[in-house]
């Protein structure tokens, strides 16, 4: 067995104050309170881009009680004819969406239990007593429910089964043994739209939200005990048409009109506000577990994303730093959270102002040549550095050697609202506004000249980028704003997932094309911060100042943001930390 010495090769440390900057796992004694404690890392749920479904539709039956690894989708209503039912059938494995054998009966607004290998789909429109089995491979037609409705909610497995509520604002409820439906006793609250999840529905399931007569959305929530309803506290927001996920002593509830992103975790006792949604959406396929979760196409739409909920997300957090000397926008970026650079930018005259960052401090050093706004700009420090672009004609490039600007040579294509990333002597440009419209123009700098390559998949300004010469990502940007992430591997540009939501002008960190973090951006400014896992965006904790138009730098560990427009334009500096940490008591005297 491991020993605490053997794995971390020191014994446990007394102290009188708890250190300074202890390691995550790190245990230590201290005496002053007589106390055993340790570090961990803070942790919250958070909401990701996942790939999309093949098949746009909303008003989609769905489950996933084993978690959005082992999510099914089912029928629908897709966009052409219009109001049109489907029967398509569709498997998610955690990254892509598989296309599966269809439904027997066409149907919308179906109940969905079970997983997408032992599955059961009920109700729903026209046919709306159907029934049938999934075995993994086919569906099978077998009993039909009592009633036939549609707007009820299914919940739990393919063999214990409930169905509740539904039109025209019916409380009843519906057993399923794995072989016939018996009515069992009312919901207190007669409703339709509803969302409803558990495990082994026979014994144990809650619902919640809903649409009540004449046509009132409620918070109303109540709990299955196998036997009878009790109605337990409200949600605290009320919605129709939402997502549920887990059990009926910890649940998740999501989207839904009219408030289409809030997301609420139940704990046996109270409802809690958790992170939004990215997308407002409303009537998609969803099921899971309070931990994970899915939501997949629905309203406004019919839609193709989805979103992938995560509880144990690591949480990092901004705190203020040292702010700029002057207040300035479209303002371009070099450098690390404790070695940064900020240069140009507006209003007049700061297009040429240069400020260095040492971690605390900003102070104001040599200007710009040519002075300007819109340009890109990278490099490692505060004393290495390229400003790019943000001129038409001449398309001026300038280094930055720790003292003075130094006029080198020219981009090839000049162009405004670009953005790029990489150092001194290997850098890539990327996008912009040329006269006439949007770029798709990327380059690679040698250390003297600027090579034109292989452009961007969608043309835009005023994107992010963050990475290296050989490995960068590039996301959002206008016109309009865009989601459009894009992957360089040193060759090509590869679309990958999309932003949680289309933004432009945004700060940027990060070291390759798998570690990215974007923050703030808009219209209108934002807080938003998103973090890159090499394959979807999840949002983070939100900056203190909303901004767009900022300089970023650093790492998804260590990043910084500084200056944009808030509206007015801000000298706020704002460091972030990828990991914060809580310190634990195990044990006192």
């Amino acid at each position: 067995m491991a020993t605490y010495l053997g794995t971390h090769g020191s014994k446990i440390q007394n102290y009188t104050t708890d250190p300074d900057n202890p390691n995550t796992g790190e245990v230590w004694y201290n005496d002053t309170s007589n106390a055993l404690k340790f570090v961990y890392p803070n942790t919250a749920g958070a909401w990701a881009t996942g790939n999309d479904i093949n098949n746009p539709r909303t008003k989609i039956g769905g489950s996933a009680t084993g978690g959005f690894t082992t999510a099914i989708i089912m029928g629908g209503e897709i966009p052409a004819p219009a109001g049109a039912q489907s029967v398509d059938t569709e498997t998610y494995n955690g990254t892509n969406w598989t296309e599966v054998n269809n439904l027997n009966t066409k149907r919308i607004l179906s109940g969905g239990a079970g997983t997408q290998t032992a599955g059961l789909a009920m109700g729903g429109e026209p046919s709306s007593d159907a029934t049938e089995l999934w075995n993994g491979t086919n569906w099978t037609s077998v009993n039909s429910l009592n009633r036939s409705e549609a707007y009820g909610v299914g919940t739990g497995t393919q063999t214990s089964a409930l169905y509740i509520g539904g039109e025209p604002f019916t409380g009843a409820t519906e057993s399923w043994n794995g072989t016939n439906w018996t009515e069992v006793n009312d919901l207190n609250d007669p409703r339709r739209q509803l969302g409803g999840t558990g495990t082994a529905a026979n014994t144990a399931a809650i619902v919640g939200g809903g649409n009540k007569p004449p046509n009132a959305t409620v918070p109303n929530a109540e709990n299955w005990n196998g036997s009878n309803w009790t109605e337990i506290t409200d949600m605290n927001t009320g919605r129709k048409e939402l997502g549920a996920a887990g059990t009926n002593t910890s649940a998740l509830f999501y989207g839904g009109s009219p408030t289409p992103t809030a997301t609420e975790l139940w704990n046996g006792s109270s409802w809690v506000n958790q992170s939004s949604l990215n997308v407002g959406r409303s009537a998609g396929g969803q099921g899971g577990t309070s931990s994970s979760a899915i939501y997949a196409g629905s309203n406004p739409g019919p839609q193709v994303a989805s979103e992938e909920w995560e509880l144990g997300y690591p949480v990092g957090a901004w705190a203020t730093g040292g702010s700029l000397n002057t207040a300035r926008t479209n303002i371009a970026n070099a450098g690390t959270q404790t070695s940064a650079l900020g240069f140009g930018g507006d209003p007049a005259p700061t297009k040429a102002f240069t400020e260095s960052y040492n971690g605390t401090n900003w102070t104001e050093v040599n200007d710009l040549n040519t002075g300007r706004n819109t340009m890109g700009g990278s490099g490692a420090s505060n004393t290495a550095a390229l400003c790019f672009g943000g001129t038409i004609s001449p398309a001026v490039t300038e280094i930055w050697n720790g003292t003075n600007w130094v006029e080198v040579n020219d981009l090839n294509t000049g162009r405004l609202y670009l953005s790029g990333t990489g150092t001194t002597t290997a850098s890539i440009a990327v996008g912009g506004e040329v006269p006439g419209g949007n770029s798709a123009a990327t380059e690679l700098w040698n250390g003297t000249n600027w090579t034109s390559v292989n452009s961007l998949n969608t043309a835009r300004y005023a994107g992010a980028t963050a990475g290296i010469q050989t490995s960068a990502l590039t996301f959002g940007g206008a016109n309009p704003p865009y989601a459009q992430t894009e992957s360089w591997n040193g060759t090509n540009w590869t679309e990958v997932n999309d932003l949680s939501s289309a933004k432009q002008a945004m700060g940027a960190a990060g070291t390759s094309n798998t570690s990215a973090l974007g923050f703030g951006g808009g219209p209108p400014a934002t807080a938003n911060t998103e973090q890159w896992n090499g394959t979807n965006w999840a949002e983070v904790a939100d900056l203190s100042v909303a901004r767009r138009q900022l300089g970023g730098a650093g790492t998804v560990a260590a990043a910084l943001a500084f200056g944009g427009d808030v509206p007015p334009n801000s000298t706020s500096t704002e460091e972030w930390s990828g990991s914060s940490t809580v310190t634990k008591s195990v044990s006192t005297d």
